[in-house]
């Protein structure tokens, strides 16, 4: 098979949660440690990080990276879900896994996992295990892919592990409290490895408490650290004026990254008091200083590949997409799109059918002009369902049936002082970078 073959096999002959919802989600951890067993436990070859979290948790995992880069380290990172293809999931020092590597991987393992029928998941988070120990990496950030206990990234023992924050999201598999929630991010808490979490509710941190305690992890709640003495925003990211690290320039630009740049903050502090510069065979012998978490943040994009956060994809008019997609990720966004300055705001938006639809569009910005659209996902949402609740909440505008047409229509409406904004799901976002840009 040729790589888009084998991509096309991997998206459409494996139950894969992003286009199928609940069908392609698989429960359990029985695939994981059979893939694992018979790969021959390529995790335990490298040293880990492991992130989860309800919002945040990528643009952690991918700044984390880019620090340790820095630092000189061989670093492997794994997230989810791509935007434009399917390598950008499995990456070292921002580079790409090898299309060669992937087509491989699947022709030689084929025989042994078809049988399993495993998920998408799964069998990506094998792969990505497998490379890594292959290109022999130093350490790996590994972000979870939904909730935690159950997911199949939980197969490793961390030395670090960090848990963003916890929102209602993904509610049909995780619980429809904050507490369950919180139980199954906890999940990842193993016994006797240190864990950050960036913000609690009293609810939640009783959670997080009680499990760290049985595992005797130790545990540092970044929201009581404040690393962060100050921040000034502007159009080429945020200064943050810092309590260890000196001004740091943040390249990501959501008003959202304050919390997350604070985790990440009290996660290299973690770093650096186990003695971590000693315990991986770093060939340039680096030491983690501020400048090199300074360069980490300030150049985070081009180091590691990241996208779709806050990201400007245009001037004349100024074009910004975002991949936030649930309730506790808009209430940034639109405190943010309500302080854009302009002439006039177009959106263009679409979601997904597992979200909290009202809930989000009842923070949608009053004073702009709507192009609902939707996805090429199966789980995306009618754009004439969401016009429709759009009326409800008297948000002004048209429905176009796919995502470039939608954009192509905001674009023609803009003036050069207009502001476009592009989200409301990641595979709009995607949408956007792959077809449209």
């Amino acid at each position: 098979m040729t790589y888009q073959e084998t991509c096309e096999y991997l998206f459409n002959q494996l139950p894969m949660f992003e286009k199928q919802g609940a069908g392609g989600y698989k429960e359990g951890l029985e695939n994981s440690h059979a893939l694992d067993e018979h790969l021959g436990h390529p995790h335990k070859k490298y040293l880990t990080i492991h992130v989860a979290g309800t919002n945040g948790k990528g643009s952690c995992a991918h700044t984390l990276s880019a620090v340790l880069q820095m630092c000189g380290y061989k670093v492997g990172l794994y997230t989810s879900p791509h935007l434009v293809d399917f390598s950008e999931r499995i990456r070292i020092n921002g580079q790409p896994i090898s299309e060669d590597y992937v087509v491989e991987f699947v022709e030689k393992h084929k025989p042994f996992f078809e049988p399993l029928q495993p998920s998408f998941f799964e069998l990506t988070t094998a792969m990505a295990f497998k490379y890594f120990a292959d290109m022999d990496v130093d350490i790996a950030v590994i972000e979870v892919g939904l909730g935690g206990r159950l997911d199949c990234t939980n197969i490793i023992t961390p030395i670090l592990s960090v848990i963003t924050n916890i929102g209602l999201d993904h509610t049909q598999f995780l619980g429809t409290s904050l507490e369950q929630i919180a139980m199954e991010k906890a999940g990842i808490i193993k016994k006797n490895v240190p864990v950050v979490v960036g913000e609690t509710t009293p609810e939640t941190r009783m959670v997080f408490e009680a499990i760290a305690t049985e595992n005797h992890a130790p545990i540092v709640f970044a929201e009581d650290q404040k690393q962060i003495i100050s921040l000034s925003l502007g159009n080429k990211g945020i200064e943050y004026y810092t309590k260890s690290f000196g001004i740091i320039h943040g390249e990501l630009n959501g008003i959202y990254q304050e919390k997350n740049t604070n985790t990440i903050l009290c996660a290299i502090q973690q770093l650096e008091s186990l003695g971590f510069m000693h315990a991986v065979k770093c060939q340039a012998n680096a030491v983690c200083q501020n400048r090199e978490v300074q360069k980490g943040f300030s150049h985070v994009c081009s180091l590691t590949g990241l996208k779709g956060r806050w990201q400007k994809v245009g001037e004349a008019p100024l074009t910004i997409c975002d991949t936030g997609h649930n309730v506790p990720g808009w209430k940034y966004l639109s405190e943010q799109l309500n302080n854009v300055k302009c002439d006039k705001m177009h959106i263009v938006f679409g979601m997904v059918d597992d979200k909290d639809i009202h809930g989000v569009m009842e923070l949608l910005p009053k004073k702009a002009t709507y192009y609902f659209t939707k996805a090429n996902n199966k789980r995306a949402v009618s754009e004439n369902v969401l016009k429709l609740y759009a009326q409800g909440i008297e948000l002004e505008g048209e429905s176009y049936p796919d995502v470039k047409s939608a954009y192509e229509a905001a674009k023609a409406a803009a003036n050069s002082n207009d502001f476009v904004f592009v989200g409301g799901s990641s595979y709009v976002v995607a949408e956007l970078l792959k077809n449209c840009i």
